[in-house]
């Protein structure tokens, strides 16, 4: 059977209003299925339901065209909102025009898998404790509580592939295999939008990722986006350093080589989407594992010319260097890996860390919804969760407190705090002052944070410690 299609347009023509659709890409611009979405946005298909990991950077061929184009009646995501950036989903999710559902990462590949497996629901360790159970049942597992989660098939699915041949094989490529695999399983019709046309057995059998039965129609990529100037998460300068009374914290460089010092020779880590990605820069040649949610073991630092390979990049979205012996695979994978116990540490930012370890990074009260990202499942997963973060907010505000005002990513889970005053540890008795930064003393640092905190008998440099 011949699968491939003329045009974008030919393989989105039947898709009418209210089907429901998901849509494949990672991050703001990361091998979004460009053309498939232009070719939707220009039919104007009214009402669909779109799942996504997150709608994308505004203004670019991603699956934000659908909501700047008022298509979407509902929305499915990980992403709804980010810092400092107010969309057109934003507002119409305000307004009460798009209704809103948000999933944890790890939550919804997993849910996706189901639908593809013919396997109603599950329960999930993720979610938790947090407004995301609200509602759902939760039973205990050898004395752990689990979420109830239910399995979700869609109409369709647009995915994005470097490779197809005409029967539906497709071959993807470094870490851009994320959430096409579980997203074309679930779906009833798969579309694939691709780089190249190959013969009938031009991908040899033992790369085909994707086997053609999971696959009803190919065609070839006519949209592009800019990968030279690939849209960025807004982030201040690693060299940048915050004051406290008139003098300067550990820049965001310096936090992040200290974090790096903290993670144990042997070990495999994730490290968050924020400042968390700045520690890849300080691992060094150390046998340290580095795992990134969208589907890579063993990345290096972070790529900041042009060299970078686009298919190549961590949780953030930076390009990033490949050690020996890295692996890719797809984000199904990669959340089996965060909760099964096999992360030793993971590294991730937060908006405020309580008194018990709770751990709140996902949303403010300024935004509609938020960023879910994979954090839940990460936070539950990992043997260690480290919290790196600025001490206090840019107005001022404590983020160490006694408890925590936003929603809770996780309860209790947090056993480091890296900030650029001091590293905290997490005892029977709550948090322990272990490091300030050189110019500070304890007793600054104390005044600083808004949670109860002990001091250890011998409080060292953080410069000193790495």
């Amino acid at each position: 059977m011949d699968k491939v299609k003329a045009s974008p347009a030919d393989t989105v023509r039947d898709i009418r209003a209210g089907a429901s659709i998901a849509v494949a890409g990672f991050g703001v611009a990361h091998r979004f299925p460009s053309s498939l979405i232009v070719a939707l946005r220009e039919q104007g298909t009214s009402g669909p339901t779109v799942y996504c990991n997150g709608l994308g950077q505004p203004g670019t061929p991603t699956a934000h065209l659908l909501a700047e184009n008022k298509q979407i009646a509902r929305l499915v995501t990980c992403f709804s909102a980010r810092p400092g950036i107010v969309s057109e989903a934003e507002r119409q999710i305000r307004a009460g025009t798009l209704e809103l559902e948000l999933v944890p990462q790890g939550t919804l590949m997993e849910r996706m898998r189901a639908g593809g497996a013919g396997i109603p629901a599950f329960y999930t360790p993720a979610g938790v404790g947090t407004a995301i159970a609200g509602g759902k049942d939760v039973r205990y597992f050898d004395g752990r509580p689990f979420v109830l989660e239910r399995a979700i098939t869609t109409d369709f699915a647009f995915v994005r592939a470097h490779r197809a041949d005409a029967r539906g094989n497709l071959q993807l490529r470094g870490g851009s295999r994320n959430f096409n695999v579980s997203f074309a399983k679930a779906a009833a019709v798969t579309i694939a939008e691709v780089d190249e046309i190959v013969p009938v057995g031009g991908i040899p059998p033992e790369e085909v990722d994707l086997p053609g039965v999971f696959v009803s129609r190919v065609v070839r990529s006519t949209v592009q986006l800019d990968v030279q100037n690939l849209p960025m998460r807004p982030s201040r300068s690693a060299g940048s350093a915050r004051e406290y009374g008139g003098k300067p914290g550990l820049t965001r460089a310096e936090m992040a080589r200290r974090t790096a010092a903290l993670l144990p020779d042997g070990a495999t880590v994730n490290l968050g989407a924020g400042l968390p990605t700045l520690v890849s820069d300080f691992v060094g040649d150390r046998p340290v594992t580095l795992h990134s949610e969208n589907g890579m073991l063993n990345y290096g630092p972070i790529i900041r010319d042009d060299s970078f390979d686009p298919d190549v990049h961590d949780a953030g979205g930076y390009f990033v260097g490949l050690r020996p012996g890295a692996s890719f695979f797809d984000s199904v994978t990669s959340f089996e890996i965060a909760r099964s116990g096999r992360l030793d540490a993971v590294v991730l930012g937060a908006y405020q860390v309580s008194a018990r370890g709770d751990l709140a990074n996902w949303t403010l009260p300024t935004m509609t919804g938020g960023g879910i990202g994979g954090a839940m499942d990460l936070a539950v997963g990992a043997k260690k969760v480290i919290a790196l973060l600025e001490h206090t907010g840019s107005a001022g505000q404590a983020k160490l407190v006694e408890r925590c005002e936003f929603e809770l990513t996780a309860p209790a889970c947090v056993d480091a705090v890296v900030t650029d005053l001091a590293l905290l540890s997490r005892t029977r008795g709550g948090f322990r002052l272990d490091e300030v930064a050189r110019g500070f003393t304890a007793e600054e640092v104390r005044v600083l944070t808004a949670m109860p905190l002990t001091v250890a008998d011998d409080v060292r440099i953080m410069q000193d410690r790495w």
